[in-house]
C-alpha cells in the first residue's frame, strides 16, 4: 500500500530552509518515494499555502511548528479539514511539544503531534499506517463517520488513524484515541545523532538558501528562558561524518552554512576538530556559522580562529544582560569579563564577524540597568548588536515563574515581555524605538565612522540611540519607509540639532557622512546635504586619463578603458585627500569598497585610524 506523506514548514523567509523535515524524510528514507517536502514562507497568505497543500492531497500530513508560524499552521489546521476531510494532520516541533494536550483539545482535526525529537517517532507512524492497523474498509470508515469516531480516510484503501491500538506503543507522541480522548506516550529517549542520515544529498534544491547543520543536540546549561535547557542529554555526531558533510557542503561552493548547536564550542576537542577542517579544506567561498560560549574559547581556539581567512566564520555570542544578580538569576553562567577580552581579541584581527545579543525584560533589569547592559556590549564593538525582547515560551522555567517576576507578555506568539516588575510597558516601547535605531545605524553597517565620531556628543552610545529614536518620534518617521539614502539625510539633520547648524562640527560630520555613503554606495545622484563634489572634471578626468595607462591603483581592471573606470570606481576629497573608492574590492567582512589616498595635499586628520588607505 503506498501513500502520500508531505512535511510542510512555513519558514520565516524564503532564504531559510526547514532542517527538521529534511532529517525526517532522511531517517525514514526506506519510504522515501512516498515523502514529499513542501515550504512556503509568512510573507505568502494562509489561502496561498492551503491551495497548495490541497493540490498534494496527502494521506499524511505533517506541519512543523515554530514561533514565527505557529498562527498559520492553527489556520491552517482549522481550514484544512474542510477540503481535504480525509487527510490525517500532524504536527511536531518546539511549539506544540509543551502543550500537546491543549491543542489536541483545541483543534479537533488534528490526529495527533510529536513531541520532541521526530525522527524515530515519524518513522514508526508511517510503519503504523503502513502495518494495516490503521486501515479500514470503506464501509467501515462511512459507519465511523456516522458515530463521529471517524478520523479520516484515504481515497486508495481507507488509510485512517483511527484508534490508540498501536499508536499507545509509538513514544513521545499525544494522540486522538477512538473514544475521543486523548492518550500521550512516555517521552521517546535520546537519539543517537550519528544514526540520522545526511539531510542534504539534494543540494539542488537548496540554490540561493542558508544550508542549517546540526553536529550536536542539546545543551548543556539552563538558561531559564530557553526551550534548549530542557534537553540536558547533549549528544554529537560523529567526527568523520561531519567532517564528510562538511567536505560535501565545500565542494559544492554553499555560501552559507549555519550551525544550529546551541553552544557550539561546549566540547573543546568537537570545536577544534570543526575548525580546523573547515580552515584546512576552504575554498574561499562557504561561510559558516557558529553560536558559541565567548568565555568558553581557550587560547588554542582563539589562535586557530585569528588565524581563519576573512569570512570563512562568524560567531553569535550570546551575552543578555551585564547585571550580575540578572544572569544568576536566569541561571546564566557566563564570565563577561573574560567575555570582553575574548571578543577583542578576536576582534583585533579583523577576520571574524561577531554578532552579540543581548535581551530586554529579564528579570531584575529595569531601564537603567539595561543601559548599563547596553553599554557594557556595545564598548565590545560587535558588527552586529542584537537587542531583543524577553520571550516567554511555554515548557521554559521562565514560563513558569512569571507570577514571581510580574511578567506579563502577550498571549499571541511570540509571547513577548509588554512588562515586568522592573520595566514598565512604557519603558519597553522606548526600548522598541531604540531597538529599530541600532538596527537602522549600527547593524546596517552603513554609518559606521559616523556614529563613532557622534557617541563623543553623548554621555553613552545607549543615550546617543534613545536621542535618535526621540527625534525620530518627533518627526513622525518612525511611520514612514525610508530610502537608504534619506537615512544618511536624516541622521545629519538630527546632528544639526544637536550640535548647531552651520558650525565647524557640523561640517565635519557632514564629511563623516560622505565617507560613509561612498564606502558602500557608488552614488551617482548626491544628497543635497553634502553638497557639490570638490572633485574638478578637470582633476577627475585627468585622473582615470593616467590610471587607464598605468592603472596603478586598480589593479586586475587591465582592459578597461577610463569611461569604464570611472563608472566602476568614485573620486572623492574628504578630510584634506582625495579619496579613490574601489567597490570590486570590497572588504569581506565588512562589505566596504577599498580605499585608496591618492594625494595627501592636507594632513588628513580628519579620517578615522580604523579606514586602511592605500596607494599613499
Amino acid at each position: 500500500m503506498n501513500m502520500k506523506i508531505l512535511l510542510a514548514a512555513v519558514n520565516a523567509k524564503y532564504i531559510h530552509s526547514n532542517l527538521a523535515v529534511y532529517s525526517l524524510r532522511a531517517y525514514a528514507h526506506k519510504y522515501e518515494s512516498e515523502i514529499q517536502i513542501a515550504e512556503y514562507t509568512i510573507n505568502q497568505t494562509v489561502d496561498e499555502i492551503l491551495m497548495d497543500l490541497y493540490k498534494h492531497s496527502p494521506d499524511i500530513l505533517c506541519l512543523s511548528c515554530y514561533l514565527w508560524n505557529i498562527s498559520y499552521i492553527k489556520q491552517i489546521v482549522t481550514e484544512l479539514p474542510k477540503v481535504l476531510p480525509y487527510t490525517d494532520i500532524w504536527l511536531g516541533g518546539p511549539e506544540v511539544s509543551y502543550s500537546a494536550r491543549e491543542l489536541l483539545e483545541e483543534y479537533a482535526a488534528v490526529a495527533g503531534i510529536m513531541c520532541g525529537e521526530g525522527e524515530e517517532t515519524f518513522l514508526e507512524l508511517i510503519e503504523y499506517y503502513h502495518s494495516g492497523t490503521g486501515k479500514t474498509s470503506d464501509a467501515e470508515a462511512e459507519g465511523l463517520r456516522g458515530s463521529g469516531e471517524e478520523k479520516g480516510q484515504g481515497r486508495d484503501g481507507g488509510i485512517t488513524a483511527l484508534s490508540g491500538r498501536s499508536l499507545e506503543h509509538i513514544c513521545g507522541i499525544a494522540y486522538r484515541k477512538v473514544d475521543g480522548t486523548i492518550g500521550q506516550t512516555p517521552p521517546r529517549p535520546a537519539l543517537d545523532l550519528s544514526t540520522v542520515p545526511f539531510a542534504y544529498g539534494h543540494i539542488e534544491d537548496f540554490k540561493n538558501r542558508i544550508i542549517y547543520y546540526e553536529s550536536s543536540r542539546g545543551c548543556p546549561f539552563s538558561c531559564s528562558y530557553c526551550l534548549s535547557s530542557i534537553d540536558r542529554c547533549l549528544r554529537f555526531r560523529d567526527p568523520e561524518l561531519v567532517k564528510r558533510e562538511l567536505q560535501f557542503f565545500i565542494d559544492h561552493e554553499v555560501p552559507q552554512v549555519k550551525f544550529v548547536d546551541r553552544t557550539f564550542n561546549c566540547r573543546h576537542d568537537h570545536a577544534m576538530t570543526v575548525w580546523r577542517y573547515i580552515k584546512e579544506h576552504d575554498k574561499g567561498i562557504t561561510n559558516f556559522h557558529f553560536e558559541i560560549g565567548a568565555d568558553l574559547l581557550n587560547e588554542e581556539e582563539i589562535r586557530l580562529i585569528r588565524s581563519m581567512r576573512p569570512g570563512l566564520i562568524q560567531l553569535e555570542i550570546g551575552v543578555q544582560s551585564a547585571n550580575d544578580r540578572t544572569i544568576c538569576e536566569i541561571k546564566r553562567k557566563m564570565d563577561l569579563e573574560k567575555v570582553e577580552r575574548t571578543v577583542a581579541e578576536v576582534r583585533e584581527k579583523r577576520n571574524v564577524h561577531q554578532h552579540l545579543d543581548l535581551i530586554a525584560g529579564l528579570p531584575y533589569e529595569d531601564y537603567g540597568s539595561f543601559e548599563r547592559s547596553f553599554n557594557r556590549v556595545y564598548a565590545m564593538q560587535p558588527d552586529q548588536l542584537q537587542l531583543g525582547f524577553l520571550k516567554v515560551l511555554k515548557g521554559s522555567l521562565m514560563y513558569e515563574k512569571a507570577g514571581d517576576y510580574g511578567l506579563v507578555y502577550q498571549d499571541r506568539p511570540p509571547y513577548e515581555v509588554l512588562s515586568t516588575t522592573w520595566l514598565s510597558y512604557a519603558d519597553v516601547i522606548r526600548l522598541k524605538g531604540i531597538e529599530e535605531m541600532v538596527e537602522v545605524y549600527y547593524n546596517s553597517g552603513q554609518f559606521r565612522n559616523t556614529m563613532e565620531q557622534a557617541e563623543k556628543e553623548f554621555s553613552g552610545a545607549f543615550s546617543m540611540y534613545e536621542a535618535l529614536a526621540d527625534y525620530y518620534e518627533k518627526k513622525g518617521y518612525f511611520k514612514v519607509s525610508h530610502s537608504r539614502l534619506a537615512r544618511y539625510e536624516i541622521l545629519f539633520c538630527f546632528i544639526e540639532e544637536y550640535v548647531g547648524a552651520g558650525t565647524k562640527k557640523t561640517e565635519e560630520y557632514r564629511e563623516w557622512l560622505t565617507l560613509d555613503m561612498y564606502l558602500r554606495d557608488n552614488v551617482r545622484n548626491r544628497p543635497d546635504f553634502i553638497g557639490e563634489s570638490s572633485v574638478s572634471r578637470e582633476e577627475t578626468a585627468e585622473f582615470y586619463k593616467r590610471e587607464a595607462e598605468e592603472f596603478r591603483y586598480l589593479k586586475g581592471y587591465e582592459g578597461y578603458d577610463r569611461n569604464q573606470l570611472r563608472k566602476m570606481t568614485h573620486l572623492e576629497r574628504i578630510g584634506g585627500r582625495l579619496l579613490l573608492f574601489d567597490y570590486r574590492g570590497r572588504d569581506r567582512l565588512t562589505g566596504d569598497a577599498a580605499v585608496f589616498c591618492i594625494d595627501s595635499l592636507k594632513d588628513g586628520n580628519g579620517l578615522p585610524a580604523s579606514l586602511e588607505m592605500k596607494g599613499q
